[in-house]
């Protein structure tokens, strides 16, 4: 509430790339992508998130906030190792985006679907669907896992610390390993409140992300910074 008019400038920007996504899928015959695309937001969401987190870093040291701010705070001696952990998340997203063409191409693929109507009604009332759909949760649910406990905590505290990647995952590893019903539920709360913002066209997650972003850092602040 403290910085609604910055953080809805900054947030709508994810809504718009959700629709420019989504309609290069149609246009491309990707329907069978769209539901991958849509919850590879949670894979990304860490590196989206980033602003979020430098105004919340801002105002718990009682700086003046504002996105441009916050924009140009981020050039600091950690800022290129923000930008490699978002190549890997990056890199996460499109192998998870690989393995969900080759799960429909081994069950109702090859061929592109006819339709997004028929595409649904082949993957609820068929075997070859429902293989795909508990095949592609599944696999889903293990990617979810790998950037959950690599980036729960890594980028706050690379914004926080220049610790540099390798010493950011390996925290953010130790974090997850340390309280894993506590980061399992969070990561379903992240993974469900990015679903929720996305059906409605993506424009759901201008309320999302910031709710998840500011809820991250304080996260982090609780699990390694109990004393600041």
């Amino acid at each position: 509430m403290a910085f609604r008019t910055d953080v809805v400038f900054i947030c709508i920007l994810y809504p718009v790339i959700g629709i420019v996504l989504s309609r290069l899928a149609f246009r491309h015959e990707l329907v069978p992508l769209l539901f991958p695309m849509a919850s590879g937001f949670a894979l990304v969401g860490p590196a989206a998130a980033v602003f979020l987190y430098e105004m919340s870093r801002m105002r718990e040291r009682g700086e003046t906030v504002t996105w441009g701010r916050a924009f140009c705070s981020l050039g600091r001696p950690g800022f290129a190792s923000l930008v490699i952990l978002g190549l890997m998340l990056a890199a996460v997203f499109l192998l998870w985006l690989i393995a969900a063409q080759a799960i429909y191409s081994l069950t109702l693929g090859p061929e592109p679907p006819a339709g997004l109507e028929p595409f649904i009604s082949d993957i609820f009332t068929t075997a070859a669907g429902w293989t795909m759909l508990i095949a592609g949760l599944a696999t889903g649910a293990l990617f979810a896992v790998l950037v959950l406990a690599t980036s729960v905590v890594s980028f706050p505290l690379l914004l926080d610390r220049d610790v540099g990647v390798r010493v950011a995952v390996l925290t953010s590893v130790r974090v997850v390993g340390a309280n894993p019903g506590p980061m399992l539920a969070w990561g379903a709360i992240v993974a469900g409140g990015l679903l929720l913002g996305s059906i409605p066209l993506f424009v759901g997650l201008i309320v999302v992300m910031p709710i998840l972003g500011h809820s991250t850092w304080h996260l982090y602040r609780k699990v390694c910074a109990p004393s600041a």
